[in-house]
């Protein structure tokens, strides 16, 4: 068997609406920079020391990742945005680094939620907003994930950083 791997999907924080702005280039909401910061603190408590990311193109996307504080390298996928399960896993077999035991892929919703369930049918999750991400255990090397099913991929949670 595999070493068992970590994989965080994050939805982007919460994104503002200027007028005139396409989908693409809309900017993270003040809300949306303060629980992408808490989503980073959050996940530093957990002990989660993240080795790669995958990150969408879009604007609100990108800040989200800034805003975690995570320093780790950054690859910037055009399909992740707007990206179905199959399009999100082919970015992780397509860009993951094969020495990293932890990957966060920075996306959208209904991607980020979907692809956990895709790994983990037996998982569940009631609701995924702005900011939240699952975090879930696999035992295929990155470049095989999603291919066929692995009996060991285990949704462990879902976490929505929201101020107290």
């Amino acid at each position: 068997m595999s070493d068992t791997r970590t994989l965080i999907l994050m939805r982007h924080g919460k994104s503002g609406y200027p007028p005139a702005t396409a989908d693409h280039d809309r900017p993270l909401a003040e809300r949306g920079d303060r629980q992408a910061a808490l989503a980073g603190r959050w996940m530093a408590d957990e002990g989660l020391s993240v080795d790669a990311v995958l990150c969408s193109t879009s604007t609100r996307t990108r800040q989200t990742l800034r805003r975690t504080g995570i320093d780790a390298p950054v690859t910037f996928v055009d399909d992740i945005y707007g990206g179905d399960p199959d399009d999100v896993l082919e970015s992780i077999r397509t860009h993951a680094p094969p020495h990293a035991h932890t990957v966060l892929v920075v996306g959208h919703e209904p991607g980020m939620p979907a692809t956990a369930l895709t790994l983990d049918p037996s998982g569940h999750i009631d609701r995924f907003p702005t900011s939240a991400y699952a975090v879930v255990t696999v035992t295929h090397p990155w470049d095989r994930l999603g291919l066929e099913p692995d009996p060991d991929a285990h949704l462990i949670g879902v976490r929505v950083p929201r101020e107290e």
